[in-house]
């Protein structure tokens, strides 16, 4: 057994036991027990949010303290972050997804099925890899951040799409709580596209969890305040908190061609090549502020919100034209 099929087998009979214990009862309880398999999921990204918070507090804030690149001045900032990530990483934006998005997307592929169509089960393409807990969970972890690339790039050419995701660069004082900042409509976008993908490839519902889970404690550390780049060589295949921080850089991080064009470089979530595949990636070794040029005073001074749900209301305002 590889280590990484241990830790699965050890992460179900925790998710089991949470369910059992816990949810099971709590769920009968409120006379809802026809959602049970609804409530063995949300378990499941309970836990995994659990683990994840865990090693921010810990790993991560220990290396933010090592090299911090500056001092954290706006902490009112920081706690709305932090409610982000506890909305996010805790399932409750999971959950909510689970009884909107997720059962229209199951019906539809069910749909589909009765007319003919299957999974493409990309992980059978290749001789061995279905067969290896390893190799498979690799291949899904590119696929899926090519996907999460593409979207990126959409975030920031089209428009409307920026509106909302502009409150995720909004953030002038970056830490490792700030990957989940962003406009609630702008992941329902996201989840959409990542549910049609996960149905389309025939992605198990454990390494999907496994993909999102890895995928979202690396980007917590790109985002986190600390001097660290990976290198010449490691740089290359990894995303770093330096390379990602100039991708949040003002007037260079959201912007191709000087004030007000839309675009930006170092797009890529896990892995650089994308933008350098794609000729996106920049490289300078500075750490400059990060946010959004329009934030400036002498650039109007737009306001993005302070608290959570000004953030939102703005964001649907900007979405409008009316902010």
């Amino acid at each position: 057994m590889s280590l990484l099929d241990a830790a699965l087998n050890a992460f179900g009979d925790a998710q089991q036991a949470a369910f059992e214990g816990l949810v099971q009862p709590l769920l009968f309880a409120l006379g809802l027990g026809n959602l049970l398999e609804d409530g063995y999921r949300a378990t499941g990204w309970l836990l995994v949010g659990v683990i994840q918070i865990a090693l921010m507090a810990t790993v991560l804030r220990v290396l933010e303290r090592w090299r911090p690149v500056e001092p954290v001045v706006d902490r009112a900032a920081v706690r709305v972050d932090i409610a982000y990530t506890l909305v996010h990483r805790l399932g409750l934006f999971r959950l909510a997804m689970f009884f909107s998005l997720e059962p229209v997307a199951l019906a539809l592929a069910g749909e589909l099925r009765l007319l003919g169509w299957q999974p493409w089960q990309v992980d059978t393409w290749w001789p061995g890899v279905s067969d290896s807990a390893v190799l498979s969970f690799l291949l899904y972890l590119v696929l899926f951040d090519f996907v999460d690339y593409l979207i990126h790039r959409a975030q920031h050419r089209w428009d409307w799409w920026w509106q909302l995701h502009a409150l995720h660069h909004s953030q002038r004082q970056m830490t490792l709580w700030s990957d989940p900042r962003n406009h609630l409509l702008d992941d329902v976008l996201r989840d959409a596209v990542f549910v049609a993908v996960a149905l389309a490839v025939g992605i198990g519902p454990g390494q999907f969890v496994a993909v999102v889970a890895c995928t979202q404690l690396l980007e917590s550390l790109s985002h986190a305040n600390v001097r660290l780049s990976f290198g010449p060589v490691l740089g290359r295949l990894l995303v770093s908190p330096a390379y990602h921080r100039l991708h949040h850089r003002i007037g260079l991080g959201h912007e191709s061609d000087g004030p007000g064009t839309l675009g930006g470089h170092n797009y890529a979530v896990l892995f650089p090549w994308w933008d350098a595949l794609f000729g996106t990636a920049r490289r300078d070794g500075r750490y400059e502020p990060t946010g959004i040029r329009d934030q400036l005073p002498e650039e109007g001074g737009r306001d993005y919100g302070r608290g959570f749900w000004a953030q939102q209301w703005l964001g649907l305002k900007r979405l409008a034209g009316r902010a």
